[in-house]
């Protein structure tokens, strides 16, 4: 693998200013034994914590002083100077903008764009060429689960709403309480779709956390025609991506019909070693009854076993490289160097490192197995009335791992391996009816659903060496773990949600529609079996037990109205509040008031609020034959805004669930699409978000300066545009994008530095060809395709703050591990068909 060299470290200076007070809750800091605690960023971490490389030391950096005070900040916040700590990037960047269908605050995004991607490329990264979206993950397709990140006009993917065919996604954590992951619920191939709410409104989706907008994803449906799809696909890193879709066609007069596919997704990690797998199964059936009502069934089994990609930190990368990985390999040699390591002895490119312990793992991995799955009813009551209903149910078994040097096995082994082992056992109902007359399109209907999640960890025996001997084989990181010596803790959630909406559409004219509708949530969550082992937080720590929390809000306003004026105009804007219902996750892992100590909860329960916000919304479109032009500004009141934050130092710093108060966001989207020559299209977009906190943030009796200073992880500018151009069976592009800096830290002073990528596509269809045509006789679309992700091979941090935000440098932000390198340069090609 092709050694990757080293960002500069560039040093800027900012101006931090002392303004008004936040409030804070802080979950218990662990305590005893070696570093004796667990460190609060492994336990959140402990799922895919991975790094260094112990058979060659990684390219070492240029000098670089960091001209930091060091200083904490004490009682009240003091007006003091940070510099700001900045690791530039080494070259350029750029990423991707489509064709899509808008019509208001909405936005559709077709399987036509969809499919111009790497085959079997996660959706979100097709989305992250609209702006104000970003998407992050540190592989070419975006497929790693650990690194995926996804945000919306500021809100990160757990605060936007995610469904498959009206069913509930949950939010698309890594280790998703309440659904699952979008590419593990549905093959990229068979979405026929992606409708997008911008702001959000649409109070009709199933989600109680869709603060920043929604995702509604819809699945093809079976073809009339008997026949089906097959496609492979190769690419860098050992990648191959096989799909197969067969069709039924009408099986009868009364058009009943299904596919069925079967995809699978396997690779190499770009680091370092390690399988990156995924198999999949979709099947839907759709029975028609009568002329214009359906019944349809949708199914999906998911199979997923990945190694993680390591984390890094601002000292990893200035100190040892971009190229630091796991030290796995499959080998002897590669257990012995994660053991060298936990007695001290570390690689030579990590000389100088604050915590070279935390700077490697032996191994992280993600193995999941989910069957999701509903039918749903669709009924023509008659002119006017329509009814859906959809039944479904969503059974998880998770596991995810890392190989830590604080706790050893009862073999002698300095290593052990902890297991994260969340399971989901869900069902629910969702049921709505429409009535339509000439001017009105009123609506209302019911969501219920009840989710058993269950958050266990435990620790493993992992091989020692003795005299250069294996005591016992060494395991599969991809297998599941069996028969654990310790349970490290465990909490048990059940939650009931339901809600209920009424909404009506009103036109008093053909060209205008008006729009206003509210949604009612009711959501209780009780916990209960809580843990805490005292040889890992100390005698006499017990996690939130036997306590609830209910979310209530009986009205959330939904006002809009969309006016297309004189020709190829559009105005609109759009009003709405909504509310985030508490998270839930294992013991430290996310910013959840129950995921803390018994002590810190009852401290704590008075001050606890669900997260709201106002989103206010205005826009307006040009569209015609040869240009586009849009324009969307918003402004976005965000309320008790809950955040995981780390503090105390790098050796054992303190994970902290925190209220940062509010955050105002004022941003505004411009775009432009002209075709330059017929077939030759050329698309431009804009985006400016100034969203900053509202309120200092209070931890542990101490002021830090992060009044007015931007968000952490979302950057304030992005820039995206795409070349592209489309003759015949000749489909061509290059995209290119530009992100700007974003805050690592709350106060702003560490920095993630701004990039370009670029992205090259190229596609035929050789069908088009009336020889080829002929000569292939029932075969159609046969196509070949070749792309080109981050032509530049530039350096660049993707991910950022999976592990938590530190708050400063004074607080051990340079030696925090919590973003992701992104992939170098990656080839892709494929081959398909259909029959």
């Amino acid at each position: 693998m092709r050694s990757i060299s080293l960002s500069k470290l560039c040093l800027f200076s900012t101006t931090l200013v002392s303004l008004g007070a936040g409030a804070a809750f802080a979950q218990d800091a662990s305590a005893g034994g070696k570093k004796a605690a667990l460190k609060a960023h492994q336990a959140a971490h402990s799922t895919a914590q991975a790094s260094a490389h112990a058979a060659a030391p990684a390219a070492t950096a240029p000098s670089a002083k960091v001209a930091a005070t060091g200083k904490p900040a004490t009682g009240k916040a003091a007006a003091s100077k940070e510099p700001a700590y900045y690791l530039s990037s080494t070259s350029e960047t750029y990423d991707v903008k489509a064709h899509h269908i808008t019509r208001g605050a909405l936005v559709t995004v077709s399987q036509k764009l969809l499919s111009q991607a790497p085959p079997g490329t996660n959706p979100l990264k097709t989305l992250g060429q609209l702006p104000g979206v970003m998407f992050q993950a540190a592989d070419g397709q975006g497929i790693d689960i650990w690194s995926q990140q996804f945000f919306m006009h500021g809100f990160q993917q757990s605060e936007v709403g995610f469904t498959l065919d009206g069913m509930p996604m949950g939010e698309q954590s890594l280790r998703n309480y309440n659904g699952l992951n979008a590419i593990l619920a549905i093959s990229s191939e068979n979405v026929a779709r992606i409708d997008v709410s911008q702001s959000a409104g649409a109070e009709s989706v199933a989600a109680t956390n869709n603060l920043g907008g929604s995702l509604a994803y819809v699945s093809r449906d079976p073809s009339h025609k008997l026949g089906g799809t097959v496609s492979q696909g190769f690419g860098s890193y050992g990648n191959y991506h096989t799909f197969i879709r067969f069709e039924s066609g009408d099986l009868n007069r009364t058009g009943t019909r299904f596919y069925t596919s079967y995809m699978r997704q396997d690779g190499q990690i770009w680091k370092g070693t390690g399988d990156q797998f995924i198999q999949q199964v979709n099947a839907k059936l759709v029975q028609p009854l009568g002329e214009e009502s359906t019944l349809s069934a949708f199914f999906d089994w998911a199979d997923e076993h990945q190694f993680s990609t390591p984390d890094a930190s601002p000292e990893v990368i200035k100190k040892a490289g971009y190229n630091v990985t796991n030290y796995y390999n499959g080998k002897q040699s590669g257990l012995q160097a994660a053991i060298n390591a936990a007695n001290n002895i570390f690689p030579s490119s990590f000389a100088g490192l604050a915590d070279p312990e935390d700077s490697a793992y032996y191994d992280a991995t993600l193995n999941s197995s989910d069957y999701f799955g509903g039918v749903k009813a669709h009924l023509k009551l008659n002119d006017h009335v329509t009814w859906d209903t959809t039944a479904y149910g969503h059974g998880e078994t998770n596991q995810s791992t890392w190989t830590t040097p604080y706790f050893p096995s009862p073999n002698g082994s300095p290593l052990s391996e902890l297991r994260k082992a969340p399971g989901i056992r869900r069902f629910g109902i969702i049921s709505q009816a429409q009535y339509a007359t000439r001017t009105n399109e009123l609506s209302g209907g019911v969501w219920y659903e009840n989710n058993s999640y269950q958050s266990p960890e435990y620790d493993f025996e992992m091989p020692n060496i003795v005299n250069g001997q294996l005591t016992s084989a060494l395991p599969n990181p991809l297998n599941y773990w069996k028969n654990p010596f310790a349970k490290i803790f465990n909490q048990d959630y059940n939650t009931n949600t339901f809600t209920a909406f009424v909404q009506d559409t009103y036109h008093p004219v053909k060209n205008l529609a008006l729009h206003f509708g509210f949604k009612s949530v009711l959501s209780t969550t009780r916990v209960g079996n809580g843990y805490a082992n005292p040889d890992y937080y100390g005698a006499g720590t017990e996690l939130a037990s036997g306590v609830g929390l209910t979310t209530a809000k009986p009205f959330l306003p939904h006002i809009s109205a969309d006016w297309n004026f004189l020709k190829h105009h559009e105005l609109f804007f759009d009003i709405s509040e909504n509310v985030h219902t508490y998270a839930e996750c294992g013991f430290k892992t996310c910013a959840s008031p129950f995921a803390v100590t018994q002590a810190a909860f009852d401290a704590g329960r008075s001050s606890f609020r669900p997260e709201t916000d106002w989103t206010y919304a205005v826009g307006y479109r040009y569209s015609s034959q040869r240009v586009g032009l849009s324009l969307y500004g918003y402004r976005t009141n965000f309320n008790n805004r809950l955040q995981q934050i780390t503090s105390g130092s790098s050796v054992n710093p303190i994970s902290t669930v925190a209220n940062v108060g509010g955050v105002t966001m004022n941003g505004v989207d411009a775009g432009l699409t002209v075709m330059l020559l017929p077939r030759l299209t050329f698309t431009n977009s804009f985006s400016y978000n100034h969203a900053t906190y509202d309120n200092n943030l209070v931890e542990a009796g101490v002021s830090y300066h992060t009044k007015g200073v931007q968000i952490i992880n979302y950057p304030r500018f992005m820039y995206k545009t795409r070349l592209s151009y489309v003759y015949q069976g000749l489909t061509a592009y290059a995209d290119a994008s530009f992100t700007s800096h974003r805050n690592f830290s709350y106060v702003g002073d560490v920095k993630v530095p701004a990039y370009w990528m670029s992205d090259l596509g190229l596609q035929y269809n050789f069908s088009r060809i009336p020889a080829v045509e002929r000569g292939l006789n029932r075969v159609k679309d046969l196509t070949l395709s070749f792309s080109v992700t981050n032509l530049q091979n530039t350096h660049y941090i993707s991910t950022m703050g999976e592990n938590g935000n530190p708050v400063s440098i004074s607080q051990g932000a340079l030696a925090y591990q919590s973003f992701l390198i992104g992939a170098p340069r990656m080839f892709f090609g494929s081959i398909s068909a259909n029959f």
